[in-house]
């Protein structure tokens, strides 16, 4: 496990934090579930107790859709998405990468891509069972 924090923002500077990553960049992944297909970032993991905010935590915003286990946060001024609780793990952080200071989403030749259609949580019918049959 790294010792090290990143320090990490969102767009324009309103949320800042420092992260100390899981297993450094190694955890980098995306996930095809409808949202993160859209959202189209890659993220990298961190434990709960090592996100810690300098300014702004106020000025995110949350998104949850689905059995609303997963929480995402995005800054209210830029749209960008910070991080996430997971669903899979919600011991866990999903940490946008490109909102770590000197990373890239474009720095990894190839990143591990997660199956969220068929989530472990959602049983042997997978999310596209739950969607069925919701209205909004």
């Amino acid at each position: 496990m790294s010792d090290d924090f990143h320090d990490a923002a969102c767009h324009c500077g309103t949320v800042r934090f420092r992260v100390r990553l899981a297993d450094g960049f190694n955890t980098a992944r995306r996930c095809d579930c409808s949202f993160c297909r859209m959202r189209g970032a890659v993220a990298v993991t961190a434990r709960l107790d090592d996100l810690h905010f300098i300014a702004g935590q106020e000025n995110l915003t949350l998104y949850q859709f689905n059995t609303g286990t997963a929480k995402h946060w995005f800054c209210k001024t830029c749209g960008i998405y910070t991080h996430h609780q997971r669903r899979s793990d919600p011991s866990q952080y999903g940490i946008n990468v490109a909102c770590i200071a000197g990373a890239s989403p474009f720095d990894f030749a190839e990143v591990v891509v997660t199956d969220g259609i068929n989530h472990p949580s959602d049983g042997p019918s997978g999310i596209a069972g739950i969607l069925r049959f919701q209205r909004p």
